[in-house]
């Protein structure tokens, strides 16, 4: 193993050890490699995390070894990372959870094993009240990226008749997320109650297309499932930027609603995203100037149900 190697990080300085370990099998991407990549897309990835609570995924010895879901800080952070403390009140039990401010805390993360960052849907200055509507489009196993862009498409067409501006992503995996920024005045029930709303009108439209039965077992397998259930407290998924922890170095990559016609999950990597970035910048810039209200959310929730819509199960049953 080569020593450890000193990146510079804005103002800050973090020291990279084991930089030549090979994390990413499929064209031997290393963990400097994964640093470097996290360099380049800094700006976007520190804005999709900004003082939001973070869960790590770890993988100490690559992504085809042990995956470590990582709640609490890791031992042994500079005294400029910063932290903010969660409550689980199910298991009466609390965490201090990385909360990034400065590009370098990601540097650190990656530093101690962090290939994936899953931030919650709310902010340190107030952890119970989301500001953020995720739509995340999951495919069934029989269902390809083709079923997710025609979801995709009438997601579009909804959240444009209710004046709401989406930020779609792929997900890095089979699937497409879409970011919603929202007021932060409703906590994650009411959230989950419009993302609920908002996914029975998706399906209305595209008939068979879409599946929200509850239990996966019981869905179409050749269906789309649009999740709501990742607005629920302490449901995460992968930010923008994100690297997934496959060997392809597969990143959740910001693009256009232009692009969903012709793009591909696997065209955005560690060794691609860097160029696009430089090229393209944050295509999620605007995100925070694009503010919408749930209101009309939750009247379509109270017209369904009081024209019979079962509510979902609670949303910690497993679906």
């Amino acid at each position: 193993m080569a020593g450890a190697v000193e990146l510079e990080v804005g103002d800050r300085t973090v020291r990279i050890s084991n930089p030549d370990r090979v994390y990413f099998p499929a064209r031997g991407e290393t963990k400097l490699d994964l640093a470097r990549y996290y360099l380049a897309v800094s700006e976007g990835v520190v804005r999709a995390l900004y003082e939001r609570p973070c869960m790590l995924h770890r993988f100490p010895t690559g992504v085809t070894g042990e995956k470590v879901h990582q709640k609490r800080l890791p031992r042994g952070a500079p005294d400029w990372v910063q932290t903010v403390r969660v409550e689980f009140p199910r298991y009466n039990r609390h965490a201090y959870e990385l909360c990034v401010t400065h590009p370098a805390d990601v540097i650190w993360a990656v530093q101690m094993s962090t290939v994936e960052f899953h931030p919650w849907n709310s902010r340190r200055a107030d952890v119970e009240k989301p500001d953020e509507w995720r739509i995340d489009l999951d495919p069934m196993p029989q269902a390809g990226f083709a079923d997710v862009r025609r979801v995709a498409e009438l997601t579009h067409e909804v959240l444009d008749e209710l004046g709401a501006v989406g930020w779609p992503k792929t997900s890095g995996g089979k699937g497409m997320h879409i970011y919603v920024r929202i007021e932060p005045d409703h906590g994650f029930s009411d959230v989950r109650r419009a993302a609920h709303a908002f996914a029975r009108e998706v399906e209305r439209r595209a008939g068979e297309l879409v599946d929200l039965t509850w239990w996966r077992k019981d869905r179409d397998p050749a269906s789309v499932f649009v999740d709501y259930n990742q607005n629920a407290r302490d449901h995460t998924i992968a930010c923008a930027y994100s690297v997934r922890g496959v060997p392809e170095a597969v990143v959740s990559a910001p693009i256009t609603w232009d692009e969903i016609p012709d793009a591909e999950p696997g065209d955005f990597t560690i060794a691609t995203m860097p160029a696009r970035f430089a090229e393209l910048g944050d295509l999620h810039a605007g995100i925070d100037d694009a503010v919408y209200s749930l209101d009309e959310l939750l009247d379509w929730a109270e017209r369904d149900e009081r024209d019979g819509a079962e509510a979902p199960p609670p949303p910690d049953e497993d679906s």
